[in-house]
C-alpha cells in the first residue's frame, strides 16, 4: 500500500509541474515515514550509487555537445550532407534525419541535436517555403536519435545501473539506431514530397558539383574525425566511455576555436558554467531517483509487477508489449534520465525472467525513451523544437503523431521482436555468446 501511494505521489507531483528531483524526493520522504527507513540508508545509497567513474562520462558528453553546437562543427556536417540530396523535393527532411544521425554520434544528446540541426536547417526550410509545422516535426522526431545511437547518455545510465558493459550496450544499439534513422528518412520524404509552392535550388553543373564536393569534404574532415576518434576509441578498446568523453571535449575545443571559429573563449566559459549547472541538477536527480528505485527493488516491486503481468498472460510476446507500453508511459511523463533510472531496476528483472537478453533490452529501452520525449503530455522535444524554429506547437502535433505511429511504432516492434538486430554486433566481436 505504501509503495502504491508513493507512486501516486510521484505521478501527481509530475502532473502539476513540480521539478523532477523534488517529485522523487516527496515520494522518498513518504516512504521514510511510512516504512520507517533510516536516514543513513539514504546517505549510503546515494553515495554508493553516485561514486562511480562511469557517471563522469555524462557531464563530459554534455560539455562536448555544447562545444560542438556553438563551435559550428555541426554546420559543416549539415552542409556536406545537403550537397548530395538537397535539390530533391522533400530532401531537406532526409537531410535533417541524416544530419541528426551524424550529430548524434558526436554529441549523444537529443536536445543538443535538435538545437544544432534546427538552427541550421530551419531557415533553409523556411526559405524554400516548406510547411514549417511538418519540418519542425521531422527535426523534433529526429532529435531523439541522440538517445538511441552511441554515445547515448541513457545507455551509460542503463549499463551502470544494470551492471552491464557500456561498450556492449553501445554496440547493441548501433543497428537498431540506424534502422530507426532509415525509417525516419522514408517518413520525412513522404511527409514533404507533395508540398506545393516549394522553391527548389537551381541545378548545379557536374563540374561545379565536384568542386563543391571537394571543398565541403575537405572542410568537413575535422568534424568527421570526432565520431571516428570517439567511437573508434571505444569500440577498439583504446578508451573507456569516460575517457572517450573527455577526449571529445579536448578535440572539440581547438576545432571549434581555431578551425571553424564558431566558438569564442567567452562562449567556451559559458559552456563550462552551463555544464556545471546541468550536472549539479542531474546528480541531485540521479541521487533521488536511485534512492527511490532502490526502495522499490527492496520492497520487491518487480516481482509484484511480474506476477501481475503473468496473471494477464504468460505469453512472452504479450508481456513484452505490456513492458513497452509501461516504458512509453513512464518516458512520456519524465525526462529521459529519470525514466531510464526508474525503468531499469524494475523492468530489467522481468524481461530477463522471460528470456530477453539485457543487451537486446538496451535497444528496446532506448527506443521507448526516445519516443517518450516527443509523446504528449510532456513532450519536451516538441516545445524545444517549436522555440528554436519559432513554430506553433499546434502545427507540429499532427505530423509528430504521424511520425510516431508510422515510423517509431514499426521500428519499435521490429527492434523488440527481432533480437538479432541488437545482438549481432556484440556477438560478432565476441562480447556475448
Amino acid at each position: 500500500m505504501e509503495i502504491a501511494v508513493s507512486l501516486l505521489i510521484l505521478v501527481i507531483a509530475l502532473i502539476i509541474g513540480i521539478p523532477v528531483p523534488f517529485c522523487f524526493a516527496l515520494s522518498v520522504i513518504w516512504l521514510h515515514f511510512t516504512l520507517g527507513i533510516s536516514p543513513q540508508f539514504f546517505h549510503l545509497t546515494a553515495y554508493s550509487q553516485l561514486s562511480s567513474v562511469v557517471l563522469l562520462a555524462i557531464p563530459l558528453f554534455i560539455m562536448s555537445g555544447g562545444i560542438i553546437t556553438k563551435g559550428k562543427i555541426g554546420d559543416t556536417l549539415v552542409n556536406w550532407v545537403s550537397l548530395f540530396i538537397g535539390r530533391v523535393r522533400g530532401a531537406l527532411g532526409i537531410v535533417a534525419v541524416l544530419a541528426s544521425t551524424g550529430f548524434s554520434s558526436m554529441a549523444g544528446s537529443g536536445a543538443a541535436t535538435i538545437s544544432c540541426i534546427g538552427s541550421i536547417l530551419g531557415p533553409n526550410m523556411e526559405k524554400q517555403k516548406y510547411n514549417m509545422g511538418k519540418c519542425a516535426a521531422i527535426i523534433c522526431c529526429a532529435g531523439p536519435l541522440g538517445l538511441v545511437l552511441p554515445p547515448s547518455g541513457i545507455q551509460i545510465l542503463y549499463a551502470w545501473q544494470g551492471g552491464l558493459s557500456v561498450l556492449t550496450c553501445f554496440l547493441a544499439i548501433v543497428i537498431p539506431g540506424l534502422l530507426l534513422s532509415a525509417i525516419l528518412c522514408i517518413g520525412a520524404y513522404l511527409l514533404l514530397r507533395n508540398e506545393k509552392g516549394v522553391i527548389m535550388p537551381d541545378p548545379v553543373p557536374r563540374s561545379e558539383f565536384l568542386g563543391q564536393l571537394g571543398r565541403r569534404t575537405f572542410k568537413t574532415i575535422p568534424a568527421l574525425m570526432l565520431p571516428i576518434i570517439l567511437l573508434g576509441g571505444i569500440y577498439g578498446g583504446f578508451m573507456t566511455p569516460t575517457e572517450a568523453a573527455g577526449m571529445s571535449v579536448l578535440y572539440a575545443i581547438p576545432v571549434g576555436l581555431f578551425i571553424y571559429k564558431g566558438l569564442t573563449f567567452k562562449e567556451l566559459w559559458r559552456t563550462f558554467i552551463s555544464t556545471a549547472t546541468t550536472t549539479g541538477t542531474l546528480m541531485v536527480m540521479i541521487g533521488m531517483v536511485m534512492i527511490f528505485a532502490t526502495i522499490l527493488v527492496r520492497e520487491d516491486l518487480h516481482t509484484t509487477l511480474l506476477n501481475a503481468l503473468m496473471g494477464i498472460s504468460e505469453n512472452p510476446t504479450v508481456i513484452m508489449l505490456m513492458v513497452n507500453l509501461t516504458m512509453l508511459v513512464i518516458a512520456a511523463v519524465m525526462d529521459d534520465a529519470s525514466a531510464t533510472l526508474l525503468c531499469t531496476p524494475i523492468l530489467l528483472p522481468i524481461v530477463r525472467y522471460i528470456g530477453v537478453n539485457p543487451y537486446h533490452f538496451a535497444a528496446i529501452l532506448g527506443t521507448n525513451i526516445a519516443m517518450g520525449n516527443v509523446t504528449p503530455p510532456t513532450a519536451p522535444f516538441i516545445f524545444l523544437t517549436a522555440k528554436i524554429l519559432n513554430v506553433n506547437v499546434g502545427d507540429m502535433l499532427k505530423p509528430v503523431m504521424q511520425i510516431l505511429l508510422f515510423c517509431y511504432g514499426p521500428a519499435l516492434l521490429i527492434i523488440t521482436f527481432v533480437p538479432e538486430l541488437s545482438l549481432w554486433l556484440p556477438r560478432m566481436v565476441g562480447l556475448i555468446s
